[in-house]
């Protein structure tokens, strides 16, 4: 297993995987970003690399689902180039899945489906705006991205479940061979059976408590999704509705910061409003997204939109390669990142409405948790007490009340 350095594995291993629930990473310095798992044979060491087709056209055009034919240029999809190991897809399981089926009320059966989200899965992450708003708008290159993730059941208290993500990638390299596996974590997601008190993104780096009455959360599970650092990155609730062979969550339609794939390309907007659903299919589940890109999170005027995207990320479910690796890095570090979320628990409760920067005075916020976990996987005794000192020190260094 290796344990990349703190920058370069966040940034590589986060941007590889098209991230949608990271903080903003630099960019990867020397490690590109995954585009499919699937093999592609190297060139011969001594053949200098000829393209397999010609360049098109200046002016050729291909088929973009959605828009019938556009320049070719913006027809492929944009996103990293590396190749992965080849993977195991997992049999097919049939649906509605046993433990879903034999659950004995409604809210066994949301448990059931929310645990089934655990496992190990090759990712694939498709986005394509599919309306544009804005005069003289033009289609924009779809974006397609993969990743081999380890999703594990982080705590289960019965109305609480938390699901933490591990990136671990395999890259095949230029010989054919195949690396150690990288480890990262990655985001994380938390359930809570009818959740009454939420923080929600507002736009500029603001968060602010949500609160719903008791009706309004009978039935329903809030999803709160974090970043790689465990700091927030959005909160929606909603109904987990289970219908024949169909086990499916909608959320509320609520904001959410840009994602990295966007953070470093658009300037023309400042939040995506969005509602996303989860769906189980026999391979594994499904997150699918309508996000709406809006130019302000300013709720006293009229939003603006320049477009809408859609989203499908494809968790499929594998046997090989082994993502192990990722139980490794938490026997090693999990302890200080339970500290994390422990401080982080205590900034929700206290504050109401704050801004959490992404980067202060040249430093990204995640840069001071990995580092103080990787120092912990390199074999570094573990101390509580200094521990959560540090945990706290590095969060409240980018928050701002407001």
């Amino acid at each position: 297993m290796k344990i990349a350095s703190v920058l370069t594995l966040c940034a590589a291993a986060a941007f590889a995987a098209g991230c949608q629930h990271t903080s903003t990473p630099p960019t990867p310095p020397a490690t590109p970003a995954p585009v499919a798992a699937v093999e592609t044979p190297a060139a011969p060491a001594a053949t200098p690399a000829k393209p397999a087709v010609a360049p098109a056209p200046e002016n050729a055009t291909s088929y973009l689902f959605g828009w019938g034919d556009v320049p070719t240029k913006i027809a492929n999809p944009r996103g990293g180039s590396s190749r992965g190991a080849p993977v195991t897809l997992a049999p097919d399981r049939a649906l509605p899945l046993a433990e879903v089926a034999n659950a004995r009320d409604a809210f066994a059966k949301d448990r059931a489906a929310i645990l089934a989200l655990a496992g190990d899965y090759k990712v694939t992450f498709h986005f394509m705006e599919t309306v544009g708003l804005t005069e003289k708008y033009s289609p924009k290159a779809p974006y397609h991205s993969w990743a081999t993730e380890q999703v594990r059941v982080l705590a289960d208290t019965g109305k609480l479940i938390s699901l933490q993500h591990t990136l671990v990638m395999f890259m095949k390299k230029d010989d054919g061979t195949i690396s150690e596996p990288m480890v990262m974590k990655h985001w994380r997601q938390d359930w809570i059976y009818e959740d009454t008190d939420l923080h929600t993104f507002r736009g500029q780096n603001t968060w602010a408590r949500k609160t719903l009455t008791a009706d309004e959360a009978r039935g329903t599970w809030s999803q709160a999704v974090f970043q790689v650092d465990d700091s927030p990155r959005y909160e929606a609730f909603g109904p987990w509705t289970h219908n024949g062979n169909v086990s499916q969550w909608t959320g509320s339609r609520e904001f959410r910061p840009l994602p990295r794939r966007e953070h470093t390309t658009r300037k023309d907007y400042d939040v995506m409003e969005g509602v996303h659903r989860i769906v189980l299919t026999p391979t594994g589940w499904l997150h699918e997204q309508q996000n709406w890109k809006r130019v302000s999170g300013d709720t006293s005027v009229a939003p603006t939109y320049v477009a809408q995207e859609l989203g499908l990320d494809r968790y499929d479910r594998i046997t090989a390669p082994s993502l192990a690796a990722a139980d490794k890095y938490f026997e090693k570090s999990g302890a200080y990142w339970t500290l994390v979320r422990k401080v982080w628990a205590e900034e929700f409760t206290r504050r109401d409405r704050f801004v959490f920067l992404a980067r202060k005075n040249g430093q990204s916020s995640f840069e001071a948790p990995f580092a103080y976990a990787e120092k912990l996987e390199k074999g570094e005794p573990f101390n509580a007490v200094e521990a959560e000192q540090h945990a706290r020190a590095s969060i409240e260094a980018f928050i701002e009340q407001k």
